[in-house]
């Protein structure tokens, strides 16, 4: 009884009734069940979320260039943001899942829950139409469409620090490793970011040679922007 209170529940709040149940109930099945789940239903769901959210941003950007645009279909389409989708419609409730990933507590893993979002869109459309799995998504994703990021918040550090020494025809900066330490399987790199027509150099260390540079980059980006005056 408690899962088909739950079940309505859900139903209420993704406000479309399912002309076939069974769709509904495919779509809530984890793998761990059996071999009849929602893994085709995710794939189906996963696709039509990305053109529809990618739909959404270019309408409402018309200012945006591709590489912005996708930097905000990632900040929205991501297993972080259709998990925490997931926790809004109650969805660990409904989730049928095997012995050993309910006892390991699956109904609350975010890849779970983020996977079982996509493919109830799936099911959506494959029980309506594509105009029907636009309108859900939509208004799942209406509070994050009307508050989008700010763009540069979702640039890298090295992206930001080209963008602006660019923007201010400055040759874009040198990064030079000094040293690498540890064992093969725990580096740490150290790097050092070099802008020199602002005398301004920065290191940092990281695991990775990536993540050493990202951190240079953020210490020179802060130091570029007071000599600037930005």
């Amino acid at each position: 009884m408690n899962q088909d209170r739950h079940l309505t529940t859900l139903v209420g709040r993704l406000d479309y009734s399912f002309n076939n149940p069974d769709l509904l109930a495919e779509a809530l099945t984890h793998r761990s069940v059996s071999s009849h789940n929602n893994e085709r239903l995710e794939f189906l769901g996963d696709s039509i979320l990305n053109f529809v959210i990618a739909d959404a941003l270019f309408r409402q950007r018309p200012d945006l260039r591709e590489g912005d645009l996708s930097r905000l279909r990632a900040s929205l389409v991501n297993g972080n943001t259709l998990a925490e989708i997931a926790r809004d419609l109650n969805l660990g409730d409904t989730i049928k899942l095997g012995a050993g990933e309910l006892k390991s507590g699956g109904f609350r893993r975010s890849s779970i829950l983020a996977d079982t979002v996509e493919s109830i869109i799936g099911a959506v459309y494959c029980d309506s139409d594509f105009d029907t799995s636009r309108t859900l998504i939509l208004r799942l994703f209406d509070h994050k469409l009307k508050h989008l990021p700010d763009i540069d918040s979702l640039k890298d550090p090295k992206t930001r620090l080209q963008e602006l020494l660019q923007s201010r025809r400055l040759p874009i900066p040198v990064y030079e490793v000094l040293c690498v330490s540890g064992k093969a399987h725990a580096q740490v790199f150290m790097i050092q970011c070099s802008i020199d027509e602002l005398n301004c150099v920065t290191q940092a260390e990281g695991g990775s040679r990536r993540k050493a540079e990202q951190l240079a980059a953020q210490a020179a980006y802060e130091q570029v922007k007071q000599k600037l005056n930005v």
